[in-house]
């Protein structure tokens, strides 16, 4: 067989579950192939394709030059989730397409690609095409949309993990259901490395074409060795705080980074990243020009020139964020390290398979704690990984906003009747259930405005003519080309050198806050902020990094349910006396003073503490939950007791637990009597413990940008985030007012209740604990488990010079009395 021979030829056999692969997809197939990172799932698919035009057509007895070649129309669409990956995947395919000699032309479609080329593909689109969701959408606004796609045979969505589960992937499914009514025999096969729904993963992305078309799920290798271990810091520290270790651990970080040829450090948010950039750089000076920083504000050219020189051995080590952890293949990686709490298993295996990035190669991930607790959080990743508790990816259900967005989309690609667009939006598993009544609603909010704003004009955005909706004012459509997309965030601002080279961009609330003269750290240079003007951040190069304090995109992300419960499970081991492994022998003198001072937690306990110190009266919760479920609790928890009376609470939140303290003493005791636990009300009680119609209008904010109620204005109009947000704000209170029955407010709240909130996750977590045994505790003085959350409320009302101070105080009067 063709395809054995050119794997023999590169010393490679393929394994089971690529022979299975290309057979299926030969017999018409879709599927979803789950296989580790690096075992070789691109070629997967990629080879299906091939051999079918060899079936077909034979291999070229010549070869033909480019300029002479006639090449086939589209057969093949490649769906990427990210630019980034879009470069990589080319060269993958082209490695045999261009050995065979095929006459296929093979190009990207991106926001990156120039004028020239897509003019080009404008006239003819490529044999084989690697574009983004937000690409093939605009590619379905042109008028020959059903010619361009006539000749396509398949369609490959990669990394589908990362689109599932997000209105990037709603907006993927509508595409793939456009051109399945194009191309009903259409193929689609997705890749994937880290998910635990297999079947809704394949259900999702196949919709109900799944009963019309054969498919199966394909596993490939998934017991590839993966080793996750961690750099023990040599005190023990029984009063930790969240960041306290952070570059303390730098001997041990250049230490791992030295055994092996290149390296990728791995941190959770971008400040971090330029934190310990900085950091490796003092302390390896003779790393200049072999230490480099990746992250997604960065300029375009200087992430290229990053992936490059990491793949082709040129650089020793990369410190990155989540912008290197999708499937870029950089072999020469032998070691990875993990900054902080991997916050998810599924993450932590993804960012080890940037280790060992081919079959039989062992991926190691070394992980380097922040703090001693999360030194248990790796304990219990590594359990995830051995047991295989990856994380699900749940569906989106019927975003109204993306339906909208679509419809217009359709429109523009040469009209659509309501009951053929109907049927064929209700072929994708996010629009299965779509009611009558909420599709009549979307259609009249799009080509009238809804009830509030019939009258004008400029929300009549498509018409109907001779029985199909259509757009024909021009302005209309070119706004919306420009609109295309789901990915709604703080508007980006360029930073710019004085003399004009850029050097990325930054979030504009970032700046907002900055004054002449300020400092930041950036693309692992120490800045001086200068001025704004033109829609950019003016900026020199400062003298040196003192008084830089990288403040921007320092998102806290939450733990996954996943993690959290094996969290839970190994406290449970602790209170039982066990400590396997080194993370957990290392903090064990913390867990043996936690449980002398209070308890730690059985899997079926809840451990509340209560101390009283001179601040007021300390509630603290331990569910083990997460810090965005904690935030919602801790808010319902501070209601339900104010019921009871009248009480003012302050709160803080880390991933083990929340704290309240009042002056008063809360009525706890009360409280617990009488359903402080309950899930009942929670619909009700989490809007009344909450501003919910703030949180809705700024969710709002999303909804009119993907709707396309707003718009974010034309290239260098130098239209701000502030004013996206009052022009939606103002829609939404004209909605409130005159139209409350308007959807997109309905939308606005679920989606509070459940992305900001993550409300379901909330009752699962009410249930457990109405279940669970209440272990009431009053120890004489803060815990090793509360300390971190009395640090946290701490950093709201110290400056960042005087709180190592304010806190390194509190620690040593806690160990005092410890003795």
């Amino acid at each position: 067989m063709i395809a054995q021979d050119w794997f023999a030829s590169k010393g490679w056999t393929p394994f089971p579950f690529q022979l299975e692969v290309w057979q299926a997809y030969l017999a018409g197939e879709s599927g979803l192939v789950h296989a580790a990172t690096g075992t070789g799932k691109t070629l997967a698919v990629w080879w299906g394709p091939l051999l079918e035009w060899i079936a077909e057509h034979g291999l070229p007895t010549e070869r033909v030059p480019n300029e002479r070649r006639k090449t086939p129309p589209l057969r093949v669409v490649w769906l990427t989730p990210l630019r980034a990956l879009a470069g990589d995947t080319r060269d993958a395919l082209s490695l045999p397409l261009n050995e065979l000699g095929l006459p296929w032309s093979l190009e990207l479609r991106t926001s990156d690609s120039s004028a020239a080329l897509k003019a080009r593909q404008s006239r003819r689109l490529p044999t084989v095409l690697i574009t983004t969701p937000e690409s093939l959408s605009l590619l379905l606004t042109r008028e020959d949309a059903a010619e361009q796609f006539g000749s396509l045979r398949a369609v490959v969505v990669d990394e589908w993990h990362e689109l599932m589960g997000t209105k990037r992937g709603v907006q993927v499914e509508l595409a793939l259901a456009r051109l399945r009514r194009f191309r009903p025999a259409l193929r689609v096969w997705g890749l994937s490395a880290t998910i635990g729904n297999l079947e809704q993963a394949k259900t999702t992305l196949l919709g109900t074409a799944e009963r019309r078309v054969p498919s199966r799920i394909v596993r490939g290798v998934e017991s590839k060795s993966v080793v996750v271990d961690a750099l023990i810091p040599t005190a023990a520290e029984r009063f930790p705080w969240a960041g306290h270790l952070n570059t303390v651990m730098l001997p041990e970080v250049v230490k791992a980074i030295d055994e092996g040829a290149t390296a990728i450090v791995f941190t959770n948010t971008r400040s971090q990243a330029e934190i310990w950039y900085q950091a490796l750089l003092e302390a390896r000076p003779d790393w200049a020009g072999l230490l480099a920083v990746h992250h997604g504000s960065l300029d375009r050219k200087r992430r290229d020139w990053v992936e490059n020189a990491l793949r082709d051995g040129r650089i020793r080590c990369v410190v990155a964020t989540s912008s290197l952890d999708l499937g870029v293949d950089f072999s020469p990686v032998d070691r990875v390290l993990q900054v902080g709490s991997p916050k998810g298993i599924a993450r932590l295996l993804q960012r080890a398979g940037r280790s060992g990035h081919k079959p039989g190669a062992v991926s190691r991930v070394t992980c380097v704690p922040t703090n001693a607790l999360e030194l248990i959080d790796v304990a219990a990743a590594r359990e995830g990984i051995a047991t295989a508790a990856l994380e699900s990816r749940q569906p989106v259900e019927r975003p109204l906003d993306v339906l909208a967005q679509h419809m217009v989309t359709v429109a523009l690609g040469g009209g659509f009747t309501s009951q053929e667009l109907l049927a064929e939006v209700r072929e994708t598993r996010a629009y299965a259930a779509l009611e009558d009544a909420e599709w009549e609603w979307v259609l009249d909010f799009v080509s009238r405005g809804g009830a509030a704003l019939r009258a004008y004009p400029e929300y009549n955005r498509i018409i109907l003519r001779d029985g199909r909706y259509v757009v024909e004012r021009h302005d209309i459509a070119r706004r919306h080309r420009l609109s295309i997309g789901t990915i709604v965030g703080d508007a980006q601002i360029g930073v710019h050198y004085m003399r004009g080279r850029s050097l990325g961009s930054v979030e504009e609330s970032f700046v907002a806050r900055l004054r002449p003269g300020d400092r930041f750290i950036f693309a692992g240079t120490p800045l001086e902020f200068v001025r704004v003007r033109d829609m950019k951040a003016w900026v020199r190069r400062a003298p040196s990094v003192q008084g830089a304090v990288p403040r921007w995109s320092g998102v806290r992300m939450a733990m996954s349910e996943n993690l959290s419960q094996m969290v839970r499970r190994k406290m449970d081991e602790a209170a039982r006396g066990m400590f396997c492994g080194a993370e957990m022998e290392s903090v064990r003198s913390l867990l043996e003073l936690q449980a002398k001072w209070s308890r730690i937690p059985a899997m079926n306990e809840l451990l509340i503490e209560r101390v009283h110190t001179r601040e007021g009266w300390h509630l603290f919760f331990y569910p083990f939950a997460g810090r965005l479920v904690h935030e919602g609790l801790s808010a319902l928890f501070a209601y339900r007791l104010s019921r009871r009376r009248p009480i003012s609470f302050s709160f803080a939140c880390n991933d083990y637990g929340f704290e309240l303290l009042s002056a008063d003493e809360p009525p706890l005791e009360a409280a617990l009597a009488d359903g402080l636990l309950n899930v009942g009300n929670l619909l009700d009680d989490i809007p009344a413990s909450l501003n919910a119609t703030e949180m809705a209008r700024r969710q709002f904010r999303e909804l009119a940008r993907v709707a396309g109620l707003v718009f974010p204005g034309f290239p260098r109009s130098g239209k701000t985030a502030k004013q996206l947000q009052a022009s939606s704000g103002l829609l939404f209170d004209v909605f409130l007012r005159y139209d409350p029955e308007n959807r997109l407010l309905s939308q606005a709240q679920r989606e509070v209740l459940e992305r900001q909130l993550e409300h379901s996750r909330m009752g699962r977590t009410l249930e457990r604990l109405n279940s669970a045994e209440v272990c009431l505790t009053q120890p004489p003085r803060v815990t090793p488990f509360a300390f971190p959350l009395v640090v946290d409320r701490t950093r709201e009302r110290v400056s960042t010079e005087s709180l190592v101070d304010r806190i390194t105080k509190m620690r040593l009067q806690l160990e005092k009395a410890a003795g």
